[in-house]
């Protein structure tokens, strides 16, 4: 593994444990065996290491993403892409916050482009088929907004955001997802036996 590379591994540690607000390249430094110079060397200053760091943590979710079996279902695929997203932000909530704190930044991220291209894809196949309920415009923000909904549930449970925001239940994710799923797709229809 590179210097570069373990840097970055260092600072997705500490973004896993401290969060970005507590983020420090001193304790990047330390994990990684390297010097302030070195990091800076490498990536300018902490921002740029932020940036790199997140860049990769959206890298790994999309290679798992897409290294999943793709269902032929379109609200299927859009079903398994919902879940796979939530359950990134449930077992990496301070990482998932990292991340979406550097998109309100307004950092331009890649890999985030990709991620929303997906949702945009599956929401056309869906179109495509001819069970789509509503503008794809619409639908694809309705997505976005739903899956984003439910993974901030385990970011503030993660940070202790109040008493109330616990880990949330699992058939609330679930309920969330099906009634998001409800308002994009036309039920397929039965064929009569």
């Amino acid at each position: 593994m590179s210097t570069r590379e373990t840097l970055i591994e260092a600072a997705l540690t500490v973004l896993e444990r401290e969060g970005s607000a507590q983020f420090s390249t001193r304790a990047v430094c330390a994990i990684a065996n390297v010097t302030a110079p070195t990091l800076y060397h490498h990536f300018g200053n902490a921002d740029g290491l932020l940036s790199a760091a997140v860049e990769e943590a959206f890298r790994q979710f999309l290679a798992a993403k897409l290294a999943a079996p793709a269902a032929t279902d379109p609200e299927t695929a859009l079903r398994d892409g919902w879940d796979d997203y939530v359950r990134f932000a449930a077992d990496r909530p301070l990482i998932y916050a990292a991340m979406m704190a550097r998109l309100f930044q307004g950092v331009e991220i890649l890999a985030a482009r990709q991620a929303f291209a997906i949702v945009a894809e599956q929401i056309a196949a869906l179109e495509t088929a001819g069970r789509l309920r509503l503008p794809s415009e619409v639908a694809v923000q309705l997505a976005w907004a739903s899956v984003n909904a439910a993974a901030m549930l385990h970011v503030t449970a993660a940070l202790h955001v109040s008493d109330y925001l616990t880990a949330p239940e699992p058939g609330l994710i679930e309920m969330l997802r099906e009634r998001a799923l409800r308002d994009l797709c036309e039920p397929i229809p039965h064929c009569p036996l």
